[in-house]
């Protein structure tokens, strides 16, 4: 695709320092994800503010399901008025106070208080965190040359995986005491006098990501070029983003290619986001794994994710952003049948027993062992699998539409993303498993990548429109 000149006139100079700054808002916010969502919050929320784990986990699991809610309904709207308003900053910096202070909240979700409050704020947060990303995505096609869409995607998500596993590394080696011995993994009291038998090691997450956030994010305010034609006022902006929304929606009948990839997207994105924030509540229910093992199990992942996403940046540019996806999905799914096969002396669903043997220490079960290996694949694929979604769509829209589209792209991400832990919190409830209510997982990977093969690359293939933007070699007429 060529961007026209009038449009190409828009593309502000970008420097190197601005696509760093830009590559840093990942870096600030996937301690969200990684600390709070995942690993560390996520499981303490579950296994200490209530007393079922079953139960915990369906409120985990509906809390999501309200989050998803909001974000489906308000992302595509807020990516029109994006594009129509222009710059982008002003939107991330308003969201960014969001999140900041409703992360600080969560320090006060003490065990025993009302399991309302951190319900409140996990759902502030983490709208605010989903609606940060439209606008900093969909600034991506003004700084970035259609070439290097992909690298710079998955090394952007790649630092985002290196800043969530530092914050991990600083909460196992300097905050998070064992219950029995009071130590860190380094031996040491917790810093600040943390009591983890009053959950002080795991609500102390949330200020902490909060203030990384606030720090990280800074490098993107004053070094990344932003759009500058602001060309009308907010409501008249919302009155043509909503107006804009609607041809989008009915230009998408003429764009089936991109039509099916966002309904790809958003079906396979389900499993993805399920997997992410409810893999380590399960490991947590099913072998008792309290903070330190939560966080050393997520430091493993977040090493290999690293590794994954870089060299994704590498096969994504040789191979094309499709190929990345579909092979992570392959990843995925295998992962998450092996996880949810797993338990205490077995794996497989029963049909490869394991010793029950615990030689003591760090994950001493064989059935743990056996969940670490499953993790590994979840961690070579969960960052590729979306750093290369965001370079395929990015691929086959034009400049001007950027804000539009991924505001539909982050709709994809959530317009059901109720739905894989609404139907893994309701099954569970209904069976009183968790391991058959995760299966609903499996469902939705499999279905989006059934869907994916049938989908051009770029997802744009045949349509005039995009096509007279951009070239068929990639390169700006």
């Amino acid at each position: 695709m060529a961007i026209s000149a009038d449009r190409a006139a828009d593309k502000p100079g970008t420097t190197r320092l601005g696509i760093a700054g830009w590559m840093l808002f990942d870096w600030a916010a996937q301690p969200f994800f990684t600390v709070i969502t995942t690993f560390i919050f996520g499981p303490y929320f579950v296994s200490r503010l209530t007393e079922d784990h079953a139960i915990g986990q369906a409120m985990w699991g509906y809390t999501l399901t309200i989050s998803g809610i909001i974000i489906a309904i308000l992302s595509p709207v807020l990516g029109s008025i994006a594009d129509a308003t222009g710059p982008r900053k002003p939107w991330i910096g308003f969201f960014a106070i969001i999140k900041i202070v409703s992360l600080a909240m969560l320090w006060f979700a003490a065990p025993g208080s009302p399991i309302i409050y951190a319900v409140i704020f996990m759902v502030l947060a983490t709208v605010a965190a989903e609606f940060s990303i439209v606008f900093n995505d969909s600034m991506m096609t003004r700084l970035v040359d259609e070439k290097d869409i992909g690298r710079i995607s998955n090394i952007a998500w790649g630092l985002g995986y290196l800043g969530g596993m530092i914050v991990l590394i600083a909460v196992v080696a300097l905050l998070a005491g064992n219950p029995e011995t009071g130590k860190t993994a380094l031996g040491i009291d917790p810093l600040f006098g943390l009591d983890p038998a009053k959950g002080e090691d795991a609500r102390i997450t949330g200020p902490i990501s909060a203030l990384w956030y606030l720090v990280f994010i800074i490098p993107m305010f004053l070094f990344t070029p932003d759009a500058t034609k602001a060309t009308m006022s907010l409501a008249g902006a919302t009155r043509t983003g909503l107006r804009e929304l609607k041809g989008t929606l009915g230009e998408l009948r003429q764009r089936r290619g991109i039509l099916r990839f966002l309904i790809a997207r958003m079906i396979f994105q389900d499993g993805v986001n399920g997997l992410l924030a409810l893999g380590g509540t399960f490991a947590a229910a099913m072998f008792a794994w309290q903070t330190m093992e939560l966080g050393i199990y997520g430091i493993i992942l977040n090493v290999v994710a690293i590794g994954g996403c870089l060299y994704a940046s590498k096969l994504d540019a040789r191979l094309g952003s499709k190929t990345i996806v579909i092979a992570s999905l392959v990843c995925l799914i295998i992962a998450t049948l092996g996880i949810v096969s797993t338990g205490p002396g077995f794996t497989f669903f029963g049909l490869l027993p394991l010793p029950t043997d615990d030689s003591g220490g760090i994950f001493g079960t064989a059935a743990e062992k056996a969940y670490i290996v499953y993790g590994l694949l979840v961690g070579i694929a969960f960052g590729p699998v979306q750093a290369s979604s965001r370079s395929y769509l990015a691929r086959s829209v034009s400049l001007d539409e950027a804000g539009r589209y991924f505001g539909l792209y982050a709709l994809s991400g959530r317009a059901t993303s109720f739905l894989a832990p609404a139907s893994v919190a309701t099954i569970t409830l209904m069976t009183g498993s968790a391991r058959i209510g995760m299966m609903a997982l499996v469902v939705f990977l499999v279905l989006g990548f059934l869907i994916l093969l049938r989908t051009p690359y770029p997802a744009n293939a045949g349509h005039t429109k995009a096509a007279a933007s951009w070239g068929r070699d990639g390169s700006e007429e």
